[in-house]
């Protein structure tokens, strides 16, 4: 079982770094809804007392952030938890699926605003004429959205979530689309009275932009995209320098939340044993996990020779088969029932044999070596799916 074992030295880093990547999370996002609770509502009030339909937008713009926060604030608990029976992989693709979701909110209020200040677009006496206090608020708004977007960029970058990167590009549209805000009041309060329509129409752009791409980002991890190429080849040059692979033949990556899974066939010369090739396979997954920070596991498949095109081996019987077919053939060479060992190898669709034979039967008579070598080489010969059979002497 020490495999097992193994893995189970991970498992409280790795819990750790779960829980607190999951506590940077809550308080970044937090501190986050708060202050958007404040200015939506802020925004929202001031835009009906200083009719401003641009600060309304905004405010909307605001809440739908406290809804993205409330998302964020789900998958971050429910994706950290461990894997279970139900979910082997654990539960990050929650948070990818959360991202989807806060993508398609926010186009749809987009949309909301677009239709509803173009209406205002085409009925001139609905327009309004918004006053200074619009524009203070809006002020106060870009200053705190801008404040937040750093804050949770830093932890999004620390914790690599796309989830907190999401968010933290939620709060600099709410800044963005404040200052489309400022210069709509001004415009309207300087003569051009439908500035401020337009410019909701110009936020409204701006977040189903954002949305966009969350939602695709978030849709392609979905549906398994591997990691950037550059990325992929620097793992694949890492495996390579690895001592004891030969080459590489397969290799897939695949996103979870803000983690990489990886698998990889790779190459050892045919003569390994099973205990080193599980040594060289255990090698190439430390390097890869310690070298790679996105990367939290490695699955590592061990061939001879390369398998990619055609599996040469597929119809080749296994040990006991091929044994009882040996013994019949070379059961009349009477050394045959002292053989303390029998390699046997898969290679080039042939079962390469080796036997290994007690020194005494030699000891006393060279020339007997050379039988022997003649008698079992006419057994590999009488059977198609035999290569060769070597002997051994200890």
């Amino acid at each position: 079982m020490s495999h097992g074992h193994h893995h189970h030295h991970h498992k409280p880093a790795h819990a750790n770094k779960n829980s607190e990547r999951y506590r940077a999370t809550l308080k970044v996002t937090l501190v986050g809804s708060v202050i958007d609770l404040l200015l939506g509502v802020a925004k929202i009030v001031v835009g009906f007392i200083a009719q401003s339909q641009a600060l309304i937008a905004d405010g909307i713009h605001s809440l739908s952030d406290l809804g993205t926060d409330a998302i964020v604030l789900y998958a971050a608990k429910h994706s950290h938890q461990e894997a279970d029976e139900e979910h082997p992989y654990g539960h990050g693709r929650i948070e990818t699926l959360a991202t989807v979701g806060l993508g398609v909110a926010l186009f749809a209020v987009a949309i909301g605003i677009t239709i509803d200040a173009v209406n205002r677009l085409f009925h001139p006496e609905h327009l309004w004429v918004p006053g200074m206090l619009a524009i203070f608020v809006a002020g106060i708004s870009i200053v705190a959205k801008e404040a937040i977007y750093h804050y949770t960029m830093h932890a999004a970058n620390k914790y690599r979530s796309n989830m907190l990167k999401a968010n933290a590009w939620h709060s600099r549209s709410d800044a963005i689309s404040s200052v489309i805000v400022v210069v709509g009041v001004a415009g309207s309060m300087s003569g051009l009275v439908y500035l401020d329509a337009i410019a909701a129409i110009g936020v409204a752009m701006m977040i189903a932009k954002i949305a966009w791409d969350l939602a695709w980002h978030s849709l392609r991890e979905l549906i398994d995209t591997g990691l950037e190429a550059e990325r992929v080849d620097a793992i694949r040059e890492m495996i390579l320098k690895t001592d004891g692979v030969k080459t590489l033949h397969i290799l897939r990556t695949r996103l979870m939340g803000g983690e990489a899974l990886v698998d990889v066939h790779i190459q050892v010369a045919p003569e390994v044993s099973v205990s080193e090739g599980h040594q060289i396979s255990e090698t190439v997954r430390q390097r890869l996990i310690k070298n790679f920070e996105e990367v939290s596991d490695v699955m590592v498949h061990i061939d001879p020779e390369d398998d990619e095109l055609h599996a040469p081996n597929a119809n080749l019987p296994l040990r006991e088969e091929i044994l009882n077919r040996l013994q019949d053939k070379w059961q009349h060479i009477e050394v045959s029932s002292h053989i303390d060992d029998i390699t046997l190898h898969y290679l080039e669709g042939k079962i390469n044999v080796e036997l290994l034979l007690p020194l005494a039967e030699i000891a006393h008579d060279p020339a007997r070596a050379a039988e022997l070598v003649q008698q079992f080489d006419k057994v590999a010969q009488s059977l198609d799916e035999v290569g060769e059979i070597k002997l051994y002497f200890h």
